[in-house]
Parts: structure tokens; sequence; C-alpha cells
């Protein structure tokens, strides 16, 4: 669900300075944040991807080319979230033409842009070795931030044996980080180690990550990634056999959601719909299917890489009694 639908949410981009004097000295007041990184809106992409360029007509002579970099890097994220891969490559080979050394962190967030285009168009193993080098300069340069973003993406991209060594990485070094901002990529950790297990079928050892992941993100107030968590507890729940506890987590978390004004979530009814199924209630199913299936098909990913599975919803929402 959320993990495979890159659901990771409050990945703020930010920038180091570093010098040969105090390079490798992790100093809070060196990091800085770029203005544009607080405009992500990773839901859509198109629209951060116009309020970049803006910003980029805008940039002056003056302007420090470290930060025309990156802000270059980011527009390349947001074609490549819209599927635009050949566009954002052909940005990626502008900008590694223009890399100098006391650019590190362009460097490492080209690096990134460079892997994540490549693993979401399918190339994972090609994405491998950027985010290993992105993961290398970011520990030399005292980036957290920035390493704790590669080694996540390692956790991704790797293959399985590998996932889980990556994400108990990056999680060691955001839990020991003095900087808030790789601090905060734990709540996302978390969520990848609990799903790492759960492929592995470790259910026990999901479910006691995945609560570690609910507390971490209602102790920072994070409401919509408090319900992702949520929900993967209660999807654990399912996977453990305990589908009466499963559904009443769905059905309250379905209420909040509603009461809240949110829009209806397809993986929600998508669960609501699997633990009625599994409790002989097929008819009450349905429209839980038809309802998931209505939301989940607009979803890009999904239409490239789960047909099958949005098959079965629409054929189990169909299903008359």
């Amino acid at each position: 669900m959320y993990k495979k639908n890159v659901v990771f949410i409050c990945m703020l981009l930010v920038l180091i300075s570093c010098s040969p004097d105090n390079k490798g000295v992790a100093v809070e007041e060196e990091f800085q944040m770029h203005d544009f990184d607080k405009l992500w809106n990773y839901n859509n992409p198109g629209e951060t991807e116009q309020k970049f360029r803006e910003i980029l007509d805008n940039t002056t002579e003056q302007e420090d080319p470290g930060y025309e970099l990156e802000l270059r890097t980011q527009i390349a994220r947001s074609l490549s979230l819209q599927q635009k891969f050949e566009d954002a490559h052909k940005l990626l080979d502008q900008i590694e033409s223009e890399l100098k050394p006391e650019y590190p962190i362009a460097k490492i967030r080209y690096l990134l842009e460079r892997g994540r285009t490549l693993n979401s168009s399918g190339k994972k193993e090609e994405s491998l070795p950027l985010f290993l080098e992105a993961w290398e300069v970011g520990l030399d340069v005292k980036a957290d931030f920035y390493a704790v973003d590669a080694a996540h993406m390692l956790g991704i991209a790797a293959l399985q044996d590998q996932q889980l060594l990556w994400n108990e990485k990056a999680m060691d070094l955001a839990e020991k980080s003095l900087d808030k901002r790789a601090q905060g990529w734990l709540g996302s950790l978390y969520n990848n180690i609990g799903w790492t297990y759960h492929d592995m079928q470790e259910f026990d050892k999901a479910m006691a990550v995945f609560l570690k992941a609910l507390e971490w993100r209602e102790a920072h107030e994070q409401i919509i990634e408090t319900q992702i968590a949520k929900w993967c507890v209660a999807r654990t729940h399912r996977s453990l056999g305990n589908v009466d506890k499963a559904l009443v987590m769905q059905y309250e978390l379905e209420k909040e959601m509603l009461a809240a004004g949110q829009d209806e979530d397809g993986y929600v009814s998508e669960e609501i719909a699997e633990c009625l199924t599994l409790q002989g209630k097929s008819e009450e199913a349905a429209p839980y299917f038809m309802k998931a299936w209505t939301i989940l098909s607009q979803d890009i990913w999904l239409k490239q890489n789960e047909v099958e599975r949005l098959e079965r919803l629409k054929t189990l929402g169909e299903k008359t009694f």
C-alpha cells in the first residue's frame, strides 16, 4: 500500500555549507533549508514544477550557483514524479555537466534525483551506484539528512536481502544525528522497515515496528502520517489472523477521515472489503471493493504495476448476490 505508493511525506530538502576548515563537523547552524524546498507538494508534482520554474526564472547572476543547481534537481524530481522520465534525464544531464567540487550538496541532490528517476522508470539496478555514491558523499561532508535519504532509497531499490540492512543504517544515522531534519526521517524509516519484515512474513516483527511508527507519528502530531501508521497496524493484524481487530480499526479510520472532511481512501476501502470477505460477508464487501477500484484505478503507479490487483477489485465489486 503506502510503502509502494510512495507516501513518504515531509521529505523537506536542505543545504549544508562546507569548507576545508569545517568539513566533517556536524554543526546544526551550517544547515540551511532553501525556501523553494518548502513549496514541495508531492501529491501535485506538476504544480510544484511550475512554482520551481517561476523561481528559476527570477534567479539573478548574483545567486549562488549551488542554489540554482539544487533547484533544478528538484524540477527534475517533479518531472520524474509526473512520469516524464526522458525530460528529467535531459535536465539531469545538464546539471551533471555543471557540477563542481565546491557544491557537494548539489552533487548529492543530483545523484539522488538521477537515482530516483532510474528507479521509478523500472531501472533499479542502474540506480543503486548513484544512491550508494550519494550515501558516501553525504557521510563525508556530514550532510546527515541527505545521507539518510540515500540509505532509505537503497532500502527501497536494493535486492530484498539488502533492504533491511540499508533501512537499519538509515535509522541508526537518523537516531544518532544532531540534525533535526535527519531525525525527521524516522517515521518513514520505521514504516519501511515494518514493510520489509511484512514482506518477509515476519508479521510479529512487522507489528512491533509499525507500532513504533504509530507512536512516533502521534508524538510529532502528524495527522495524515498517523492515519497511514494506523492503516499499517490494522493491515498487519489481518496478516496475523486478527481479522476482527483489523476490521474494527479500518472502520474507525474510515470514520475518522470522513469526520475530518478528507477524501475517501481507496486503501482503507480495500482493506475493509478484504476483512469482510474473510468473515464470509461477501455481499457487504462488494461495494467496498467497487469503491476501492474507483479510487485506486486512478493511480498511475497502480495502473502500471498492479493490473491484476485492480481487475480483481473491479470483478469483486461488480459481483451481484
